[in-house]
C-alpha cells in the first residue's frame, strides 16, 4: 500500500491536488508521521509525476457507514410528502443545524434530529429557529439536541468565522455570493462594507484579493466577533481589513469615495442613496424586491446615479428566495461619471 508524505503545513493542498488529480483514496485513513502527513494513494505512478514523495505503509480502513445524501432520502419513508416540505430548507453554521419544526410535526421532532445526524454525524448542536427580533435582527433558537450553546466556528471559503447566533446575524446561504464577489474584485482596491456584521465579506474578499477594506457595524456583539475573526485568519489574509463602531448612516457621510461599495444591506433599511454616494467605480447593493417591481427598482438606481452626476449599468441578480414571489436580489452596479 503506498502514501505521498507531506509536510503538515502543506497537507491540506496536498490532499485537494490529489483528489483533484482522482488519486487520493478516501477508504483510508492518513496517519501523522512526525514533520509529515501520509496520504492514501490509488495510483503511484502518477503521484511520483506530480512530485509527491512515496512510502510504502499500512493506512487503516475507514469504517463503513451508509451515506445519506439529504434529510429527505433519511425520511422520506417515515414522513409523508408535505411534511417533508416544512424540512427541506435547513442551515448548518459550523457544528449546528438550525431548523424549523411546525407544530404539526412536533411529535416527529426526535425523528428529525435522528435524521439530521445521520446526514451530519459532525453536528454538537441542533436548534429550533425562532422569529428575528430587534434592531440588529438576530433570531430566537431553542437548542433541542446537544449541547447548549448557539456559538461555533463556521469554515467557507478558505476562512474561518467565530460566530454567536444568539447575539449576531448570519446567514450561510450567502456563501457562494461572497465568493462571486470576491472573484470580482481587483487587487489594489479601496473597498467600503457598510452593515458588515461579524466581517464575512470583507474576510473572504481579503483571503484572496490584496485590497484595503473598510466595514462599518453597529452591533457591539458583532464588531468584537470581527475583530476576534480578524485575528483568527490574520495570517492567511492578503487584504487587510479596518473596523469603525457605528452606525453607517452616521459614520459614511465622514468618509470619502472607495472604488467598490458592497452594502449587504438589513431588510427594510433603504440605503441606497447613502451608499451611490461613496462608489466611485462599482456598488453591489442588496435587498428584498417583488418580482413585479424588479424593474422599477432597477430604474430607480438609474435615476438615482443620474441625480448624483453618475452614469450607471445596472445588472440585477436573484440571489434567494425569500417568499412568494419575493426575492433577495443584488443590484450589480458599474459606474461612470456622466
Amino acid at each position: 500500500m503506498s502514501a505521498v508524505a507531506v509536510k503538515k503545513r502543506e497537507a491540506e493542498k496536498a490532499k485537494r491536488m490529489l483528489k483533484h488529480e482522482g488519486i487520493y483514496d478516501g477508504k483510508r485513513r492518513p496517519r501523522v508521521e512526525g514533520d509529515f502527513v501520509l496520504l492514501p494513494v490509488l495510483d503511484v505512478k502518477r503521484a511520483l509525476e506530480l512530485g509527491f514523495e512515496i512510502r510504502d505503509v499500512e493506512l487503516p480502513m475507514r469504517p463503513e457507514r451508509q451515506i445519506y445524501k439529504n434529510l429527505e432520502s433519511v425520511l422520506k419513508e417515515k414522513l409523508t410528502e408535505e411534511e417533508l416540505t416544512f424540512l427541506r430548507r435547513y442551515d448548518v453554521v459550523g457544528d449546528i443545524a438550525i431548523i424549523q419544526i411546525p407544530p404539526e410535526l412536533e411529535s416527529k421532532k426526535d425523528l428529525i434530529v435522528e435524521g439530521l445526524l445521520k446526514v451530519h454525524p459532525f453536528l454538537k448542536v441542533i436548534a429550533r429557529r425562532g422569529f428575528h427580533r430587534g434592531t440588529f435582527r438576530v433570531r430566537e433558537y431553542e437548542v433541542i439536541w446537544g449541547d447548549e450553546r448557539l456559538t461555533t466556528i463556521h469554515r467557507e471559503n478558505g476562512i474561518k468565522l467565530k460566530i454567536d447566533l444568539s447575539r449576531v446575524f448570519f446567514n450561510p446561504r450567502m456563501k457562494g455570493e461572497r465568493y462571486r464577489l470576491a472573484n470580482l474584485v481587483r487587487n489594489g482596491e479601496k473597498i467600503l462594507i457598510p452593515f458588515a456584521g461579524i466581517l464575512p465579506y470583507a474576510l473572504v474578499i481579503a483571503r484572496y484579493k490584496n485590497v484595503d477594506i473598510t466595514a462599518v457595524e453597529l452591533n457591539k456583539d458583532a464588531v468584537k466577533l470581527g475583530l476576534e475573526n480578524i485575528e483568527m485568519n490574520r495570517k492567511h489574509l492578503k487584504g487587510r481589513i479596518e473596523l469603525i463602531v457605528g452606525d453607517a448612516f452616521e459614520v459614511l457621510p465622514e468618509l470619502g469615495t472607495y472604488d467598490r461599495v458592497i452594502s449587504p444591506t438589513p431588510r427594510g433599511v433603504d440605503a441606497l442613496k447613502l451608499v451611490l454616494s461613496k462608489a466611485d467605480k462599482f456598488l453591489h447593493y442588496y435587498d428584498f424586491i417583488h418580482e413585479s417591481r424588479i424593474e422599477e427598482f432597477k430604474n430607480y438606481i438609474i435615476n438615482e446615479c443620474n441625480n448624483y452626476g453618475k452614469t450607471c449599468d445596472v445588472r440585477i441578480k436573484r440571489v434567494s428566495d425569500f417568499k412568494p414571489h419575493v426575492y433577495k436580489i443584488c443590484a450589480d452596479i458599474s459606474i461612470r461619471k456622466s
